[in-house]
C-alpha cells in the first residue's frame, strides 16, 4: 500500500461510458481513488451511491472521483445506469493498477483464500502525491469523511 507523500502511480484506463481516463490529466486539481471489490454488491453499490451524494461537493473542493474496480466496462456502464452513478467508474481488468496501489491482496473467507481488492481509497493532491490513505475500509460513513479530508486540503 501507498504512504503519504508517495507519487501517486499515474494509470490511463477504459473507463464507463467509453473512452479512458488518466489520473495525471486532473492536475492540478485532486482525485479520490476509491478501489472497490465488485460491481452491484451491497457494500460497493452504497459506496458508489455515498461518493455520488457527494459529487457536487467534491467538485466545489476541486476534487475528482474515481471508483476503480476489476470489472469489465460493460459492467460499470450497467452499474452506473441501474443506480444513477455520477461517478467515473475506471476499469482495471488486467489489474496492473490495482498492484500498483498495493490493493490486491490476499483474502480469505470461509477458510478459504483468494486474491481480491481490500476496499481502499486513497486521497492525491494537485502535484500528484498520495495526501492519505484509507485501508480496509467500512463503507459507512466513509465518504463522508473522504470529503471532509479533500475540502481540508
Amino acid at each position: 500500500m501507498l504512504t503519504v507523500g508517495d507519487t501517486a502511480p499515474d494509470f490511463t484506463l477504459p473507463r464507463d461510458g467509453g473512452g479512458t481516463v488518466t489520473l495525471s490529466s486532473f492536475r492540478p486539481g485532486k482525485v479520490v481513488l476509491y478501489f472497490y471489490p465488485k460491481v452491484d454488491t451491497p457494500g460497493c453499490t452504497l459506496e458508489a451511491q455515498d461518493f455520488t451524494a457527494r459529487a457536487a461537493a467534491f467538485a466545489a473542493a476541486g476534487t475528482t472521483v474515481i471508483g476503480l474496480s476489476k470489472d469489465s466496462v460493460k459492467a460499470h456502464d450497467k452499474f452506473c445506469k441501474k443506480h444513477g452513478l455520477q461517478i467515473i467508474l475506471a476499469s482495471d481488468e488486467g489489474g496492473t493498477t490495482c498492484e500498483d496501489y498495493g490493493v490486491w491482496v490476499e483474502k480469505s473467507m470461509y477458510g478459504k483464500t483468494y486474491m481480491g481488492i481490500e476496499r481502499s481509497t486513497v486521497l492525491i493532491d494537485g502535484a500528484g502525491r498520495v495526501a492519505r490513505v484509507w485501508p480496509k475500509v467500512s463503507v459507512k460513513g466513509h465518504a463522508h469523511e473522504v470529503l471532509a479530508a479533500a475540502q481540508a486540503l
